[in-house]
């Protein structure tokens, strides 16, 4: 009998972490020695990907143990784990906000940085020479599909809430296969792009920006692959479906790094708005807005104080 008397779940001792710790040093060590072209690179970063992707595969899976047969997740665990989930997600913001950054610096402000390289002519973007995709021809179709199988799995959860693993199953199937079509088409749009990684600050903020997007795609199809398993063995109940909700919210957050990036990257929107902001954003509205805001503070400030002041106190009759 468990003499706890927390709510807390201790784990037992894992070798998982010194795993991935070793499969880490040896992704890093292999790739910087195969990018100084130097023996036996290659094979040691192959071993630490193989070592890091073994370690995820176990240590998740002792953590489906952990809620599936020993049950302790309990409430205060799950409210841990949605707190570590949603600053995993804030991370990833900030991941690719670093390539929103980069992008609007080099689009908005078009200079020429690196002219003996990367020739950007004064005020010109994109680059000449650079081709840019037709935002309403692929792209468009894959924020469609995208936006798609956002609806299919938050029909999903709805089916998970009220216990029905048929509908369950489905709207993952379906939200599996809409992750793979918008893998496959990104695919087929890089092959068919008219500049290549090298060809630019446009170019290099592109395939960086949609690349990592669809590398977070590829990972958010396995993530639901692995509940769409998990959802055929009844392991999701009305009550404990945790799992499922993370890779929700994980697929959710895809889809709006991309409705981003079609909005900035691909349609270019935020140069379109440059005379917008240009004509608002002046020194002399920005010194009108500052009193204006400075007036209004003043103004409900003294109407606090006056209202305050003129309170008479109630007289007790006892």
């Amino acid at each position: 009998m468990s003499n706890q008397t927390h709510p807390y779940h201790l784990v037992n001792p894992s070798p998982w972490p010194a795993v991935g710790a070793v499969g880490l040093f040896c992704s890093t060590l292999g790739t910087a020695m195969a990018m100084h072209q130097k023996s036996g690179g290659v094979f040691i970063a192959m071993v630490g990907a193989a070592l890091v992707l073994y370690t995820m595969f176990v240590w998740w899976r002792d953590v489906i143990h952990e809620a599936h047969v020993e049950k302790v997740h309990t409430a205060a665990v799950s409210r841990g784990l949605r707190a570590g989930m949603a600053l995993f997600i804030t991370s990833e913001v900030l991941f690719f906000a670093a390539f929103f950054w980069a992008f609007f610096n080099a689009s908005t402000l078009p200079k020429e940085p690196l002219s003996d390289v990367w020739a950007i002519a004064q005020g010109v973007w994109p680059p000449k020479g650079i081709h840019p995709f037709d935002p309403f021809h692929l792209p468009f179709l894959n924020t469609l599909i995208l936006l798609l199988s956002g609806s299919t799995v938050t029909w999903a959860h709805y089916a998970i809430q009220q216990n029905n693993r048929k509908d369950a199953v489905q709207a993952l199937w379906f939200t599996v296969i809409l992750g793979l079509l918008f893998t496959s088409c990104q695919a087929f749009e890089y092959t068919h792009a008219a500049f290549g990684f090298k060809d630019g600050v446009f170019a290099s903020t592109f395939f960086m920006a949609t690349g990592f997007h669809g590398f977070h795609v590829i990972v958010g199809t396995i993530f639901l692959t692995v509940c769409l398993v998990r959802a055929t063995k009844a392991q999701f109940t009305p009550r404990q479906h945790l799992g499922f909700e993370f890779a929700a919210w994980y697929w959710h957050f895809v889809d709006v790094v991309w409705l981003f990036l079609f909005v900035f990257v691909y349609c270019d929107f935020a140069n379109k708005l440059m005379p917008v902001f240009e004509a608002i954003f002046t020194g002399a509205n920005m010194l009108i807005a500052f009193l204006l805001v400075l007036l209004a503070s003043g103004y409900f400030a003294g109407r606090s104080v006056l209202s305050g002041g003129l309170k008479v106190p109630k007289i007790s009759s006892h």
